[in-house]
């Protein structure tokens, strides 16, 4: 993944706070964290091929199972 670059110095960021009791800023980091996680997960997905190198599906793919 070309962005997990962002989520090591997010969790660098974090650690460093931690330790040093800054523990709000600790737990504003980890909320970070997930944000960026969640905003790169649909870029990484249509970026390219997927491990069956396959073209990544654009957009939403939703299956809706019969119940």
């Amino acid at each position: 993944m070309q962005h997990d670059w962002m989520i090591d110095v997010l969790n660098d960021l974090r650690a460093f706070s931690y330790n040093h009791k800054m523990l709000r800023l600790a737990e504003q980091l980890d909320d970070a964290i997930l944000v960026a996680a969640s905003e790169m997960a649909p870029m990484e997905q249509n970026s390219g091929a997927n491990v069956n190198n396959e073209p990544a599906v654009r957009g939403f793919n939703r299956s809706i199972e019969a119940g």
